[in-house]
């Protein structure tokens, strides 16, 4: 299984999948639409614009609208190349299960490796890079 661990929203139905293995793919959701005509609601941008990840395994606009993380990856263009800041979210997110599995807060984790909680934030959102 593909685990996706970020989600950009692009212009019209496309989107930009981030997954744990450093990869980012893009897909426009109605690709589908022949086969699933109920996805043509996510023309209203509004709509389209409420789409989140569930979990790591999909993305999901609604009760009736979402996308499997497996599909997105197997079909979706690969667009890695278009984003550098594809290692710090994965490393990102990586710190943030790692200390999640080892029931530690961000505060106490913080505190055990001796860094301020709101730099450990950034670093678990992949927004900065982390000193050595």
């Amino acid at each position: 299984m593909n685990r996706a661990i970020k989600l950009v929203l692009k212009e019209g139905t496309t989107f930009d999948l981030y997954f744990f293995d450093c990869r980012v793919k893009r897909y426009n959701i109605l690709s589908l639409a022949d086969k699933y005509p109920q996805l043509y609601a996510l023309e209203d941008r509004n709509l389209f614009l409420k789409g989140h990840l569930l979990g790591w395994s999909g993305v999901v606009w609604n009760d009736e609208l979402d996308i499997d993380c497996d599909t997105v990856y197997e079909e979706g263009i690969d667009v890695t190349d278009e984003y550098d800041d594809v290692i710090l979210v994965a490393l990102g997110y990586n710190i943030k299960q790692l200390r999640i599995e080892r029931n530690l807060t961000q505060e106490e984790l913080a505190k055990l490796i001796g860094m301020d909680q709101a730099d450990l934030s950034k670093l678990e959102k992949g927004l900065t890079n982390p000193s050595v």
